[in-house]
């Protein structure tokens, strides 16, 4: 039991702290709301658990023969978190609460996942912590425990965000806040091209 409490600790830890697709999250809940924005929560969560899952069966070892890969991904990374910063800072800051097609998508927040350093770091070092035996049995509970946390912790984000909205409620103050966001996503992309 003691190793399901700390897989849950690490995977609560890695998720609820700020991060690329938490900042989005956070924005897209502001803009759109609670319900509209799980659909990003959720393709954030199922993209990430993909990426876990894929880490415990072997996919490290992939990107340990072929580091350009790392790069590659590196570097989509920085595009993809500059071209959603854009997004945002572009955004006319009407709130789009009534339109139910609006808001990320699914692929949106799976995409983002893999192209998060964040998300590759925690994958890593998660199963180099809980499962590096390898053991198949491990690696499934430890992504289902992750896939549970990491759903929570994210849409605390896209609740804080729907929460704040009553507070920006003028498209003014939303685009204000877009931009703020958008700031956030660009610092976090530079970090990564000089860190």
């Amino acid at each position: 039991m003691s190793l399901y409490l700390s897989m849950a600790s690490f995977a609560l830890a890695a998720s609820i702290t700020p991060g690329p697709v938490n900042i989005l999250v956070l924005s897209s809940g502001v803009q759109f709301g609670f319900r509209p924005s799980l659909r990003l929560v959720f393709g954030a969560t199922a993209g990430f658990c993909l990426l876990l899952l894929l880490i415990g069966l072997g996919l490290h070892q992939l990107l340990e023969t072929f580091p350009q890969l790392t790069t590659l991904i590196q570097w989509a990374g920085v595009a993809f978190l500059l071209f959603m910063a854009w997004k945002l800072f572009s955004s006319n800051g009407e709130l789009g609460k009534s339109d139910a097609g609006s808001g990320p998508s699914v692929m949106t927040g799976a995409v983002m996942q893999w192209l998060n350093p964040k998300a590759w770091l925690a994958s890593i070092a998660g199963m180099g912590a809980y499962a590096s035996s390898g053991a198949p049995t491990l690696i499934w509970e430890f992504t289902a425990i992750y896939f549970v946390i990491c759903f929570a912790a994210i849409a605390c984000w896209a609740y804080a965000g729907a929460f704040l909205s009553r507070f920006l409620g003028e498209p003014s103050r939303i685009r204000m806040f877009n931009r703020a966001m958008a700031i956030l996503l660009a610092a976090s992309a530079i970090y990564l091209i000089l860190g």
